[in-house]
């Protein structure tokens, strides 16, 4: 099963400390998620959302209990980090290795793709 992460950031922080939307999309499932977040950076957004993704996949096993997990972000620094390709920023430490332990436990693939064919992106335009 096919599915996509992404973050966007908003380019200034709301008043309510908000500075970035984070969001997933399971295609097969015609699940779409997006919420507002407090991101540090680019690289915090992005693994807020793919760990919501995680989260909402544990918590929804009746939908993806027989079914293997092909991951998709558009952050190229995030999934490099959780693949182990490149060192993982230690301010972010805990939250990959959370990533790493749903890793384990669902043994999903984790690839890149570029924004323009990452349909969570699709989900800012509703």
């Amino acid at each position: 099963m096919d599915c996509y992460f992404s973050a966007y950031e908003y380019g200034r922080t709301s008043s309510d400390g908000k500075s970035a939307v984070v969001m997933f999309h399971i295609p097969d499932v015609g699940i779409r998620f997006k919420a507002p977040f407090a991101a540090v950076d680019k690289d915090h957004g992005n693994l807020a959302s793919l760990l919501a993704l995680l989260e909402f996949i544990d918590s929804n096993q009746k939908y993806f209990s027989n079914h293997t997990f092909q991951i998709y972000g558009d952050n190229l620094s995030i999934i490099n980090q959780v693949n182990g390709d490149s060192a993982m920023r230690g301010e972010f430490s805990q939250l990959l290795n959370r990533a790493n332990k749903y890793r384990e436990k669902y043994h999903f693939s984790l690839e890149w793709v570029p924004s323009s064919d990452n349909p969570a992106v699709d989900s800012l335009l509703d």
